[in-house]
């Protein structure tokens, strides 16, 4: 906007550098620096070089957990991602070794995950008095019994055609930096800007805060819902593809786990599970403090359930830090009062 003296005003005031500092992204940069030198503490072999070389097994999950951004803000929850991506591997795996080419693989894959995913969008926005969280449950359970299934009494299968398509995938651009988190970039910047600059994201925003007000101000909640259901199904397909890139095969544990693994990247990174708050930035910066964390302790060879067990209190303390913030808020304002 411009004023009398011709000079451009902004609608909104400028941060300040300690502003910056101290905001939720500003504490996570921070954290993640803290992280690496952590890591270089611990571990002497905890550098650039092997932090990237391990890291691909690690990237694959940021796509569920852009998609799970979205269904974060809208009030809603999945749960069944990790069996969704188990199946898409599965069927990676049996595609490749059936002879399918692998561009028809790739295809069949991501169809795999986004019917995964509408079947949930379908059943959240058909019943919606029913929580998501007990329709994900369900559907947990039956996406991953499905793969069971169709892995035999092996449990496992291993990839056998495609398999040098499959290294493309898994392919590091200068013998150091894998593709993989060129692909996670790429997606991140994709849906940051269709959640934080886009139409699109501010429904979802409006929906999360409250869905009635969303319904009497027009917007097609039920269709919103169904949609980013059936994206993070597509998202956790992406996944199922660069998990076989990296591990070559799948089993009946691929994927175990990845559901709270990622609802802990955007917790901790300021999305809300109530809805309406949050944004990607902060869940995107969070995936690497999470990855940069697992990589060190599992340099020395912590067990991995303890890794869990330290990621569980950084979420308990994530969810606890907006309480205690307000806390201390309120007892300033009583304090002045006074």
């Amino acid at each position: 906007m411009a004023g009398k003296s011709g000079r451009e005003i902004s609608a909104t005031p400028k941060k300040s550098v300690k502003d910056v500092i101290f905001s939720r992204e500003g504490a996570l940069v921070i954290l993640l620096i803290a992280v690496n030198i952590f890591g270089i503490i611990i571990s002497k072999v905890y550098n650039p070089q092997n932090v990237l070389r391990e890291m691909p097994k690690y990237l694959a999950e940021i796509f569920i957990m852009l998609g799970m951004a979205y269904i974060l803000v809208l009030g809603d929850i999945d749960i069944s991602v990790g069996s969704i991506v188990c199946l898409c591997a599965t069927m990676a795996c049996l595609f490749s070794n059936a002879g399918i080419p692998m561009v028809g693989v790739i295809i069949l894959v991501l169809l795999v995950g986004f019917v995964c995913g509408s079947i949930n969008g379908l059943v959240a926005t058909k019943f919606p008095e029913l929580p998501t969280m007990i329709i994900t449950l369900a559907t947990q359970i039956i996406f991953r019994g499905i793969a069971e299934v169709s892995l035999g009494s092996g449990g496992s299968t291993s990839l056998s055609n495609n398999t040098k398509e499959f290294t493309t995938l898994a392919m590091k651009v200068g013998n150091l930096v894998p593709l993989s988190l060129f692909f996670v970039v790429i997606a991140a910047i994709i849906f940051g800007v269709l959640l934080g600059k886009m139409t699109f994201g501010r429904k979802l925003y409006a929906i999360g805060s409250n869905k009635t007000a969303a319904k009497f101000a027009g917007i097609e909640v039920e269709k919103y819902r169904f949609i980013c259901f059936a994206l993070i199904g597509f998202m956790a397909g992406i996944c199922g593809l660069f998990l076989v890139s990296t591990l070559f095969g799948a089993n009946t544990t691929t994927g175990q786990g990845f559901e709270m693994e990622v609802i802990a990247m955007c917790v901790f990174g300021g999305i809300a599970t109530t809805g309406g708050k949050g944004n990607l930035i902060g869940g995107f910066i969070a995936a690497f403090v999470i990855i940069c964390l697992r990589i060190a302790l599992g340099q020395v060879n912590v067990n991995t359930q303890i890794i869990l067990v330290v990621i569980g209190i950084m979420l308990i303390v994530a969810v606890l830090i907006p309480t205690i913030s307000n806390y201390i808020s309120d007892a300033k304002k009583k304090a002045s009062r006074a």
